[in-house]
């Protein structure tokens, strides 16, 4: 399996690592500390020694009760990293909502758009078709702002997977290859512990759909609420739920702490004989 990635052919043999850059002053783990460009890119170099298969730029905080930014406040954050990481070496991803922030990104040389909406959003499908970029589709119940007061399933594995699924033929059958898809079950986005819990024991179910799964569980609060730490203390158990997703099929992990991330997957790959 591999995932065609703007101008990278990334292969799928062995997961991969997708570095975070958050450039917003209040996003959950890290707000503020890169919200400078220069900070930001010299981050983003960091991450890339460290075994970053892939960055991710996020310029809009997408945590529980977190409020929406402007377009040109986004764009502002974004955009100038973008451009001094064209020549980075690695793909670089925009996670972003708005459709005029992913054709801006894609034409800065952007390689994947990540976007919590799936591509639903007016426009967004048509700023990634005739494109190279890949698409990270992502399930979520609710916004931002209220996702996390009452998240209800009846059956949480099934219902992300379906929607999944949909979201899939609507990206192909709008234009989108499908060795361009990425798709990710949305832990924290509207769901409780044990929905997440849910989807973590049973990833296997959303992977057999045979798009690559990418699994965002990174110091996210599920972990918090599991170890009683804080954000910035998650890394043990950041490190031990992206193995558990790899082993139950996730291609990709979203990660803040790559080199710890990158040693452990190293373990797993060399008992796997693929090291």
């Amino acid at each position: 399996m591999y995932l065609q990635c703007g101008k990278f052919r990334l292969s799928l043999e062995r997961p991969l690592i997708m570095g975070v850059i958050n450039v917003t002053p209040d996003s959950f783990s890290d707000g503020g500390r890169y919200v400078l460009t220069e900070q930001a890119v010299a981050h983003a170099r960091a991450l890339i020694e460290e075994g970053a298969d892939i960055l991710d730029i996020g310029g809009e905080s997408t945590r529980p009760g977190a409020l929406p930014v402007t377009l040109d406040e986004e764009r502002r954050r974004v955009l100038p990293v973008l451009e001094r990481l064209a020549d980075c070496g690695v793909p670089v991803s925009v996670d972003t909502q708005k459709p005029e922030v992913m054709r801006e990104a894609v034409a800065a040389g952007a390689s994947m758009i990540n976007d919590i909406n799936a591509l639903a959003a007016p426009g967004a499908l048509e700023a990634v078709v005739g494109t190279s970029a890949a698409a990270c589709l992502m399930h979520k119940q609710g916004d931002p702002q209220t996702m996390q007061q009452a998240p209800r399933y009846a059956d949480v594995v099934k219902e992300v997977r379906d929607f999944l699924a949909t979201r899939v033929e609507a990206a192909q059958r709008g234009g989108v290859d499908r060795e361009r898809l990425v798709i990710d079950p949305g832990f924290g986005f509207g769901k409780t512990l044990e929905h997440n819990l849910a989807l973590l024991r049973e990833l296997a179910q959303i992977a057999a759909l045979g798009v690559p799964v990418l699994a965002g569980l990174s110091r996210k609060s599920m972990l918090g609420k599991i170890t009683g730490r804080e954000a910035g203390e998650r890394v043990f158990a950041s490190i031990a739920a992206a193995v558990i997703a790899v082993e139950n099929g996730a291609r990709i992990v979203r990660a803040h702490d790559v080199a710890a991330t990158r040693d452990a997957l190293a373990v797993w790959n060399a008992v796997r004989g693929k090291h």
